[in-house]
């Protein structure tokens, strides 16, 4: 196989303009495409990146015979007819976070890939902070033990700005959530990554500060079981103001205790505890992180990376659709659990989760 792939971006809004940095930059890319429904922001990025074409339809992109691979950086209940087309076409394809908003869709696009034999991945970018790197190596050797407690807060500001910026956000008919799905989607894929699969989750979500400008939940907090039998804790907040950061920790029955935080929001997340019995020397390694920077670019250039190698090599990319539908499974559980005032057990029914 080729050892560059000719890759397009879908959607040249915000996020995409990362995409676009890595796809320019990265070896294994041919950057030759762009869409979007706006002609102009289209071609503003492809003149920028020295694209050489443009397109207004993603249909006629993907059936250009001019991309291989494919970024999709739209906003999320967008996702799965625009994953599912890619698969259809037999471009592989590299989704933003949340990977979609119903169970029902993230198993349509899961399929269809599978049936095209297509790679498909979803951007978590923050798993390939070397602090999260270290916790899960931590883990699958054994030092913590059996994992008995685990904690994730997101604790963040978004001003009535934020909400304004673009049409689609704080609603549910266009985000299809509000601080769980957005925001701490982030936190609880790492979250669930370090914990392992749950099976019961009792969750509670409101609107408790930014009423006027949003109808989805800006608060949120549940408490899981995991299959292990450990506990865990989730907070969400977009109404903290100076920002908290993002925060996972995880304990196990050794006593140790590892942690990575981002503080504040946008710096490359750190391991702020760090209590692994023979690895003393990572006690008290909490260091400022890079510059911030919209969509962590070094970590987002990692993942795209990894993405474009798998595909040359043949291989499952470091966050598949599969994976990502973990994380989105937890958020639907939550609201599903805040709605009827139940636990929920996992896995979720698909029709209950898409009711």
């Amino acid at each position: 196989m080729a050892q560059q792939l000719r890759t397009g971006l879908i959607g040249c809004g915000k996020i995409a303009r990362t995409h676009a940095a890595a796809l320019a930059a990265l070896p294994e890319s041919a950057f030759t495409a762009c869409c979007d429904t706006d002609g102009d922001r289209a071609r503003d990025l492809a003149a920028r990146h020295g694209v050489p074409r443009v397109y207004n339809d993603v249909h006629e992109m993907l059936h250009s015979g001019q991309v291989d691979a494919v970024c999709v950086c739209t906003p999320h209940p967008s996702h799965a007819p625009l994953v599912v087309a890619a698969a259809e076409a037999g471009v592989h394809v590299l989704c933003e976070k949340p990977m979609t908003i119903a169970l029902p869709e993230a198993d349509r696009m899961v399929a269809a890939a599978q049936r095209a034999g297509i790679r498909f991945g979803v951007i978590f970018q923050r798993r390939f902070w070397p602090a999260s790197q270290r916790i899960r190596a931590a883990l699958d050797a054994g030092r913590l033990g059996r994992l008995t407690l685990g904690e994730c807060a997101v604790r963040i500001w978004r001003g009535p700005e934020y909400f304004a910026a673009d049409p689609w956000r704080g609603k549910w008919a266009t985000e299809g959530g509000g601080v769980l799905m957005n925001q701490a989607v982030h936190a609880l894929d790492l979250f669930q990554w370090f914990m392992g699969p749950a099976v019961e989750v009792y969750g509670r979500y409101a609107t408790l500060k930014h009423g006027d400008a949003i109808d989805v939940e800006d608060t949120a907090v549940a408490t899981v079981l995991f299959q292990n039998g450990a506990l865990g804790t989730i907070q969400a907040a977009t109404t903290i103001n100076p920002t908290l950061g993002f925060r996972v920790v995880v304990h196990g029955d050794t006593g140790a205790t590892a942690g990575v935080w981002e503080q504040p929001e946008g710096r490359e997340g750190t391991n702020d505890l760090w209590t692994v019995p023979g690895e003393e020397a990572y006690q008290s390694i909490w260091t400022a992180g890079p510059a911030a920077g919209p969509g962590f670019p070094a970590f987002h250039t990692l993942q795209i990376q990894d993405f474009l190698q798998a595909v040359l090599d043949g291989r499952e990319p470091a966050v598949t659709g599969a994976e990502a539908r973990k994380s989105l499974e937890l958020i639907l559980a939550i609201y599903q659990s805040s709605r009827t005032g139940q636990p929920v057990r996992l896995p979720l029914a698909v029709d209950a989760a898409a009711a």
